[in-house]
């Protein structure tokens, strides 16, 4: 009940926000950003694996919701239609990168992954393990990559999942065993 409390504050708190926004206000955005750029940046990173993609995609998806306020729908939750303006803007992103000739992934930024603790040889053996999993990561299809990062690297719940997609729990739930059995399957590969 506390926690529905809490999220029903912060939602409305959205709204009132997004209100403002569409006056001009621009300190209202500037609080939406500081309330949601973390999540935004974190799905980025986890879409498109590419921390600087990822902050260039999160800041243009602030920019949309200023350029866009007019359209969101007040008497839905916020988070939903921003989600969807990050991973069309992550989508758009990734279509584009695969008509480049340079496909290079970030691997620098693992953060999101792992937490680098212990020996040396326990540091390397993470990374090697994160360069595995990026790499597992990548040649997953948008869905299931998307499904994934919500679940293992964001800790969302099925049920936010399911709100925050749009989709009942129970795909929720099907779309993440499927993913994930096409991830250990990649990364099988990378140990046999």
């Amino acid at each position: 009940m506390v926690i529905r409390n809490k999220q029903s504050l912060g939602e409305a708190m959205d709204r009132t926000l997004v209100l403002k926004i569409r006056t001009g206000d621009k300190r209202a955005l500037g609080q939406l950003v500081e309330r949601h750029k973390k999540l935004a940046y974190q799905v980025a990173l986890g879409l498109v694996g590419n921390k600087d993609d990822a902050y260039d995609i999160s800041q243009e998806a602030f920019l949309r919701v200023y350029r866009s306020a007019d359209k969101f729908d007040d008497s839905q939750p916020f988070l939903p239609w921003f989600y969807t303006i990050v991973t069309n803007l992550s989508r758009t992103w990734l279509k584009r990168r695969s008509k480049r000739e340079n496909k290079m992934v970030d691997v620098d930024d693992s953060s999101y992954l792992m937490v680098a603790e212990g020996t040396p040889e326990s540091a390397l053996v993470r990374k090697e393990t994160i360069d595995r999993l990026r790499a597992a990561l990548k040649k997953l299809s948008f869905d299931d990559r998307e499904i994934i990062t919500l679940q293992h690297f964001r800790g969302m719940s099925y049920d936010e999942i399911a709100e925050l997609l749009g989709i009942p729990k129970g795909t929720v739930m099907s779309r993440l065993y499927y993913a994930r059995k096409k991830l250990a399957e990649s990364m099988r590969s990378y140990y046999e």
